[in-house]
């Protein structure tokens, strides 16, 4: 019961990759490279055990960004084609590769990031992917010409990808969808049904991940705008609660998102963000436990997962692992009581 684990992320030692950043550039090349993502797999492993989380993950590590990550295995894109795209309805712009032929996977993109990870905990073990529509949202397409299309095309890739991941061993396969906070209509009218195909044939458990974005300037700015309610979860969460989808991992810590809305998950499992990432003040325990349960009053507490808001990768190592602590110690102070 309210067992912890993470959004996915965590930052990478600045021996292996530039620290803070949310696109950092490697510090090593070749063999030294592998080995470094190796190395900082377990470090990551380790911290996370260290830190009392119940479900861990590879942090990942061995990946520059967790969209990209997953694209350089994908033959179709031309990563040398890139031109500038507004991100998550134009809140911000970046350089994104170019979809110029039809998708296909080089070979399994993230199996042997799995494998170590599975070799070298005895915890559960959750790996995370990027949906399909967060993926259209950060890649330009100039072969498709139709955006569910080419959504459809990554979801069949994904569940590729996730059946060979399965096989390895992980427990939980996590979809990221922080697009799914922007697109509303688009979730209900095909964005469900692109991750039904993603997940399609898996037995182990299935999650979404929807929050309002890692802690970078641009997504503070538009919270800001967002006023005194967030509600974006109410216009999708009946329909994810009508979906094949296991779990949902959402923001709650520091924001304005109404819990009363997670009534809406009926029959889910919620990994309720309870770690606020885009701040670098350390949450107390009972900061943590008053998230929880304040939760608790409508999800039941065998369904409730403690968690981070978001990914961690753009912290400070140091605070990172101190607000993991903190999650953990503020999960147990409420088991406790219970």
């Amino acid at each position: 019961m309210l067992e912890t684990t993470i959004a996915g992320s965590l930052p990478k030692p600045s021996w292996l990759a530039e620290p803070r950043k949310l696109w950092p550039s490697w510090r090593l090349d070749g063999d030294a490279l592998a080995e470094g993502k190796r190395d900082a797999t377990l470090l990551a492993l380790k911290i996370q055990e260290d830190c009392g989380i119940d479900i861990v993950s590879d942090g990942e590590q061995a990946r520059q960004h967790f969209v990209h990550g997953f694209l350089e295995g994908i033959d179709g894109i031309d990563f040398a084609r890139r031109v500038p795209m507004g991100i998550r309805n134009n809140r911000y712009e970046a350089m994104v590769p170019t979809v110029t032929s039809a998708l296909r996977r080089k070979a399994p993109v993230h199996a042997e990031e799995a494998r170590i990870a599975r070799a070298h905990t005895k915890h559960r073990l959750k790996f995370t992917l990027p949906g399909p529509m967060t993926i259209i949202d950060t890649i330009a397409d100039a072969h498709y010409g139709d955006r569910i299309a080419m959504a459809m095309a990554f979801a069949d890739l994904l569940n590729e990808e996730a059946r060979e991941l399965q096989a390895i061993g992980v427990d939980v396969i996590q979809f990221d969808e922080p697009a799914f906070n922007v697109y509303l209509d688009e979730v209900t009218g095909w964005g469900i049904a692109a991750l039904h195909r993603a997940i399609d044939g898996l037995i182990c458990k299935t999650a979404v991940h929807i929050c309002y974005g890692y802690g970078i300037p641009a997504n503070i700015e538009w919270k800001a705008t967002l006023g005194d309610e967030w509600r974006q979860y109410e216009h999708i969460f009946p329909a994810l609660a009508a979906s094949r989808i296991d779990q949902v991992s959402l923001e709650c810590a520091h924001s304005h998102v109404p819990l009363e809305l997670l009534a809406l998950l009926g029959g889910k499992d919620v990994l309720v963000g309870a770690i606020d990432v885009a701040s670098d003040a350390v949450e107390t325990p009972d900061e943590v436990a008053s998230t929880i349960e304040t939760a608790m009053r409508f999800v039941a507490p065998e369904r409730l997962y403690p968690c981070t808001n978001c990914g961690m990768a753009p912290l400070d190592r140091t605070l990172a692992a101190q607000k993991l602590a903190a999650l953990s110690a503020g999960a147990a102070l409420v088991r406790g009581r219970l």
